[in-house]
């Protein structure tokens, strides 16, 4: 295997607990309903049992869940196995209405034009090879289907004073208004490390993203203000200096 990708998955399979109940509190919260919302909004005009979704590097489920219950069916992968038994633990029953895969995000074991919506979340960033990783998501939707990839520039502030300093006093924030730390808990020197060996953290994003996707083919475009509606008052105090965007593509 890789030296990058074992190193990546180590790190996210320790994770898999933590997120487990990150996952609980985002079931539970407005996120839910909001998250739902913005989907469905974005969504080809097909009835739901006709839209075939995939939600890549689905971690501990929470688009599938969330998606299941409102009555689709989703395909589900993710690299990692432990993160992948956190996401079956959640969905539950729902798991009828889910399909998992153990499947890296960079090389898919999928026919040429199979979903219709390909959703991915907090992934990209995380890839040594996004630019193939967004050929291969190309390449998996169908004609007219609608590529949705949430993410934000995570640990540009490794390379950036301004947003280092921004960092800083997010964490200083969640302190003085009593929330929780979303960094505390997790070893971020371990995170920082991986960060600095994959190629999109140094990179201004969501500029990169739509480069790529109109040089591969597909109509795209990005909201920069997507977070002010799906996250939490705990989530925005903790990523205000680095905002989450999602990037839209129509192939």
């Amino acid at each position: 295997m890789d030296k990058l990708l074992s190193e990546i998955e180590s790190y996210w399979s320790t994770r898999a607990e933590g997120y487990s109940e990150v996952n609980h509190k985002e079931l539970n919260g407005i996120q839910k309903e909001a998250w739902l919302k913005t989907l469905k909004r974005q969504f080809p005009e097909k009835k739901k049992e006709e839209l075939k979704i995939l939600d890549i590097g689905t971690g501990r489920g929470f688009f599938p869940v969330i998606l299941a219950e409102a009555g689709y069916k989703v395909t589900a992968v993710d690299y990692t196995q432990e993160m992948l038994d956190t996401a079956k633990k959640n969905a539950g029953e729902l798991c009828e209405k889910i399909v998992f895969h153990k499947m890296d995000a960079q090389s898919l074991q999928f026919e040429d034009n199979t979903f219709d919506v390909i959703l991915s979340r907090n992934l990209t960033w995380n890839l040594k090879d996004p630019k193939g990783a967004y050929r291969e998501w190309h390449r998996v939707l169908k004609p007219g289907g609608k590529l949705l990839n949430f993410d934000a520039n995570w640990y540009a502030y490794l390379y950036d004073d301004k947003l280092k300093l921004g960092y800083e006093q997010d964490r200083q924030r969640a302190k003085e208004e009593q929330v929780e730390d979303y960094y505390e808990g997790t070893d971020i020197a371990w995170m920082e490390n991986i960060a600095k060996q994959v190629p999109l953290s140094p990179l201004k994003r969501p500029k990169w993203d739509l480069d790529v996707l109109k040089k591969i083919g597909l109509d795209c475009w990005a909201d920069e203000t997507i977070g002010e509606r799906v996250l939490s008052d705990a989530e925005k105090i903790n990523y205000q200096s680095t905002p989450v965007f999602m990037v839209c593509a129509v192939k």
